[in-house]
């Protein structure tokens, strides 16, 4: 009878404490070590401020994991490898723990290479996910903005520098939400006036959290630098 604890992927939603999961709450209660991506820079992760909202955490073990901004594979790979290990010695005690994540742990989630690697190193520790609600869905409702109706076609897509791939997406796709859009504003910008799309657009920052702010008219953007948690959905 194995005596390891459960790591759990969970979900806080896109910004709004009261847009997670019953599933959720009852799992911060229960776990004793609650995981979250913490930032060098000393501020609060997104993730961890809704989770404080819910747990004491006095109460709870929290465990900060420090994930490198670099692509240098050595580096990383030394530094996730401490962080599973990290996670796993809470797990070998048999205590369950909760990586917290903000909007959904399997949509371009920091947990998704923490389970991979928990998988590949510890195939004993048993993983369990609990859905949340993400920014796309989040900017969906604020907006009240279908995503995609009967046959229509949505695409997700991390916006790069790559001018080809971004038109091609919004040619291709009834409706588009670009993510992390932030870095590359002015050359989407101007893909959607070459397309004649730029009022069918609309950028959001921090959706439903207290700091969201959204903008109608993206052509004011030009020139602008926004928070990372910043996406663009264009909808024909």
């Amino acid at each position: 009878m194995s005596n390891l604890g459960t790591l759990y992927g969970i979900g806080m939603g896109p910004g709004d404490p009261e847009l997670i999961t019953v599933k959720a709450f009852r799992i911060l209660k229960e776990s004793p070590v609650i995981a979250y991506p913490k930032k060098r820079s000393g501020s609060k992760s997104y993730a961890l401020a809704i989770t404080e909202q819910y747990i004491n955490p006095l109460e709870k073990e929290m465990l900060g994991l420090i994930f490198p901004m670099t692509k240098d594979k050595s580096t990383l790979e030394k530094q996730w490898n401490k962080t599973v290990e990290t996670v796993s010695e809470q797990l070998n005690q048999g205590k369950d723990v909760a990586f917290v994540t903000e909007g959904d742990p399997m949509l371009y989630s920091t947990f998704i290479h923490m389970q991979r690697l928990v998988e590949k190193l510890h195939r004993d520790i048993q993983i369990k996910v609990v859905p949340g609600i993400s920014s796309v869905n989040g900017t969906a409702a604020r907006m009240g903005l279908p995503l995609a109706d009967g046959d229509e076609q949505v695409a997700i897509v991390p916006a790069t520098n790559d001018v080809e791939n971004m038109r091609k997406a919004l040619i291709e796709h009834d409706c588009v939400v670009f993510i992390k859009v932030a870095k590359v504003l002015d050359m989407m910008i101007g893909i959607l006036r070459e397309l004649e799309l730029i009022d069918k657009a609309a950028v959001v920052t921090k959706v439903t959290s207290e700091e969201e702010r959204v903008w109608t008219n993206v052509e004011e953007l030009e020139g602008a630098e926004l928070e990372y948690l910043t996406l663009m959905v264009v909808r024909k």
